[in-house]
């Protein structure tokens, strides 16, 4: 059932809790571009079971190998791929050796028996996803969208029967990404699931959201998509190309900030860090609905009673929106 409603509060710094101290990234030492390859290749693969397998992927465009996580059904034969995309972190806790998603959620499971491909990039901390403007000293290079919407796809498409029906899905950072990457790039999705996200990113309430998000990591913001008033900002911005949704299947969530079942027990970060995030995703999605309502676009827009910026919403939330994507991969 759809559920909407709007109010207005305060904003606040889009960085993943879990109800334990967040560290700052490690540098990440990228070669220099200039030796880049002809084109991206899949350096080796571990199976790790029947359903799952990782890809270490070296891209051209970033010029080196990244972790690719699948999850996939037992079997062969054609099935459309959805795109997961990590929080700010993307891997971090574990060092980069697999994403936050399959770290703190049961979706391995959730998705065993759906005939579809999951794909979980590892690696991409405070980048949002995209293309950066210049190579970063803490973060390195950064192409992610080249990554993800042209290296990646014929890749995962040739090892595991993908049929080139695709969607796109995240969480914080994650969910600001995918709704860049889908609006960007309309032909290659026909869905995106966004949970706890800001989409209108050159306004300046979001945009310096970002910018504090890569800061926090150690990078420099201006690296990203230049200085505050770069035109780069409004090119990525999800509210100015909310029209390219039309026709997209749509599924938002949030919560409010209050307290919830998956945050007993969790921690004084709960109360200062995860709480006024996810007041802040709130007044976003509250602005993003408006404006799909504003174009006559439909979405499932979900605003939970209660929750803060945490892992057991995400996993609640991605099954609350497996209905809008299997619709959008055209599994049902």
């Amino acid at each position: 059932m759809v559920k909407r409603r709007a109010a207005a509060v305060a904003v606040a710094l889009m960085v993943p809790v879990s109800g334990t101290t967040i560290a700052h990234a490690q540098p990440i030492h990228a070669q220099p571009a200039h030796v880049q390859p002809v084109s991206a290749r899949i350096d080796h693969v571990e199976r790790v079971g029947d359903r799952q397998t990782k890809l270490f992927v070296h891209s051209a465009a970033m010029n080196r190998v990244v972790p690719v996580q699948v999850l996939h059904p037992a079997s062969a034969g054609p099935r459309p791929t959805l795109y997961l995309l990590d929080g700010v972190s993307a891997g971090e806790e574990s060092e980069f050796r697999e994403s936050t998603w399959t770290q703190r959620t049961d979706i391995a499971e959730f998705f065993a028996d759906k005939n579809t491909n999951v794909v979980l990039p590892v690696g991409g901390t405070a980048s949002y996803y995209t293309d950066w403007n210049n190579p970063d000293p803490v973060l390195g290079i950064n192409k992610w969208e080249t990554f993800l919407t042209e290296e990646l796809p014929p890749l995962i498409d040739a090892e595991f029967d993908g049929n080139g029906t695709n969607a796109v899905a995240g969480l914080s950072m994650g969910a600001t990404g995918a709704m860049s990457l889908i609006t960007r790039n309309p032909d290659l999705y026909q869905g995106v699931a966004a949970l706890s996200g800001c989409y209108d990113t050159s306004s300046d309430r979001s945009r310096d959201t970002v910018r504090g998000t890569v800061a926090y990591k150690g990078g420099n913001p201006d690296n990203m998509w230049g200085p505050p008033d770069d035109a780069r900002w409004e090119e990525h911005d999800s509210y100015l190309l909310a029209e390219k949704l039309r026709g997209k299947e749509v599924f938002l969530s949030t919560g409010n900030g209050l307290l919830g079942p998956h945050d007993l027990g969790a921690g004084q970060d709960v109360l200062t860090v995860g709480a006024p995030l996810e007041l802040g995703t709130f007044v976003c999605t509250v602005t993003y609905d408006r404006r799909l309502r504003e174009l006559g676009i439909p979405a499932q827009v979900v605003y939970r009673p209660w929750g803060t910026h945490s892992w057991g919403y995400w996993q609640d939330d991605i099954k609350a929106a497996w209905p809008t994507l299997a619709d959008a991969l055209r599994l049902r």
